[in-house]
């Protein structure tokens, strides 16, 4: 269901029957909105928190405190999982 915009703002807020939709529709939902949402990656900008974040991973990463894995395997367990 679609709300009525604000006054002076143009956004609508929708609110679809996401319990109605399965676990695959859902990820296709989330992939189309964020292939929409990177189109313009200039008007995209990460909070600062994200680098602080991104360094401290890549630390861990560094010392061998985590490990990583093939982005191609990684997708498979994903993939396994929500299957």
């Amino acid at each position: 269901m679609l709300a009525q915009p604000k006054k002076g703002n143009a956004v609508r807020k929708l609110e679809p029957p996401l319990s109605e939709l399965s676990l695959a529709e859902k990820l296709d939902l989330m992939e189309s909105l964020w292939a929409d949402l990177t189109k313009d990656e200039k008007a995209l900008k990460s909070p600062a928190w994200h680098e602080t974040v991104l360094k401290d991973r890549e630390e861990a990463f560094a010392a061998g405190k985590v490990t990583a894995s093939d982005w191609e395997e990684a997708k498979k367990r994903i993939q396994k999982k929500v299957s």
